[in-house]
């Protein structure tokens, strides 16, 4: 663990005229090798909550010793508590850590009712080449696969075939929490993968739960697609995809109740140029039917990264590397018509990074983000809306 001293000086070097940020994680703290993948959510109390891999042996994606971690404040971020594992599958089936990884978290609070869910990708062992489950394993062993490549997952429901869509909830202000459910069986029996989306789900007017999900169909190719609960989270219903050769995406209810789901879209890998940026789709019927926005694929570029997306009161918020083919210039966007439109704010960070990030309402004035940046790699900031939609190049 870092020294107040050594902490107090990385806040001091993060510190400009007008900003302020705070260093949530950084490598080697508690003795994890790279943190990656936040999540942030504003709690009915106003405790901030922040989310994220833990990956104690290397920086790269499952499978791997990864568990999910999850830090507190109640100053609005200007500290943290100590890191809380909130999600750790242990040696489950009689294997070691290091093949019961478990990634990308994704926060939701329940405003009707003050109860917090955070959702989480739980990784099995390792499939062979042709989708069969490798016997054996052990502390030593040395086989890497990744969630999304090749026959990595499979269909059905075991852990022994496919991936584990996972949750677990608190009560008490992100104190403590449950132990984990899991909600595999939401999916078609045939998808290869199903899971959350990190960053943060939303409460639509109605009190529909919506978590921003992702998956694999039976062919293997990836998707993006939301996940919903009328019933405060005890049941949980998945959608058709909107679009395919997709992955992480974030979601917002628009002022007519409609839901807006923001892609990360793979075409942007090899369709640089005008075409450049973000999927958009929107739906009226929760999934049912999808719809191509009007500035899909060309209003907001990206280099192929997570981004995050956030309503606030009238305002919609987005947060993503601003650039067709780098992960740097991290910087917030703002519209305040549904998305029509969008506006420059501020760069939070002109350095080299991961590039994922995630929004939050901080009161009414404020808002949070959290991101993986170029001087710690879980940085977090609290910015005066008025910085943001005021923001002069």
């Amino acid at each position: 663990m870092r020294s107040f001293f050594t902490l107090s000086l990385m806040i001091l070097s993060l510190t400009t005229s007008a900003q302020q940020s705070s260093v949530v994680r950084d490598k080697g703290w508690d003795s994890v090798n790279t943190y990656r993948i936040p999540a942030l959510c504003t709690t009915n109390e106003g405790t901030l909550l922040a989310a994220y891999d833990c990956r104690y042996e290397n920086s790269r994606d499952l499978q791997g010793h990864i568990d999910i971690g999850l830090s507190r404040s109640t100053d609005r971020g200007a500290t943290w508590e100590p890191m809380r594992i909130v999600l750790d599958m242990g040696e489950w089936g009689g294997l070691p850590e290091k093949f019961n990884g478990v990634s990308d978290p994704c926060l939701l609070t329940d405003t009707k009712t003050g109860r917090v869910w955070i959702g989480a990708l739980w990784m099995h062992g390792i499939l062979d080449n042709k989708g069969n489950f490798i016997e054996g394993l052990n502390q030593q062993s040395k086989e890497w696969r990744h969630q999304w490549s090749g026959n990595s997952t499979q269909g059905g429901y075991s852990p022994y075939s496919t991936t584990q869509f996972i949750m677990a909830y608190s009560d008490d202000d992100g104190v403590t929490w449950s132990k984990p459910t899991n909600i595999t069986s939401a999916k078609p029996v045939e998808w290869w993968l199903y899971a959350p989306a990190p960053g943060q789900g939303i409460v639509m007017r109605d009190g529909t739960l919506v978590m921003p999900t992702q998956g694999r169909d039976e062919t293997g190719q990836p998707f993006s697609n939301i996940s919903y609960s009328k019933d405060r989270g005890k049941t949980w219903v998945t959608t058709n995809p909107p679009i395919y050769q997709t992955s992480e995406c974030a979601v917002v209810e628009l002022s007519n109740g409609s839901l807006m789901l923001n892609i990360r879209d793979n075409r942007n890998r090899y369709e640089k140029g005008d075409k450049n940026g973000r999927s958009i789709f929107v739906t009226k019927d929760l999934g049912v039917t999808w719809s191509e926005h009007p500035t899909s694929y060309s209003a907001l570029q990206e280099p192929v990264c997570m981004a995050s997306l956030h309503r606030h009161g009238k305002y919609l918020l987005f947060c993503n590397p601003d650039d067709m083919f780098h992960r740097h210039n991290i910087r917030i966007k703002w519209s305040d018509d549904d998305g029509m439109t969008w506006h420059n704010g501020p760069i939070l960070d002109r350095g080299s990074s991961f590039g994922y990030s995630c929004l939050t309402s901080v009161g009414e004035n404020h808002i949070g983000v959290i991101w993986e940046g170029s001087k710690a790699q879980l940085e977090y900031r609290t910015i005066p809306l008025s910085e943001i939609i005021e923001y002069k190049e």
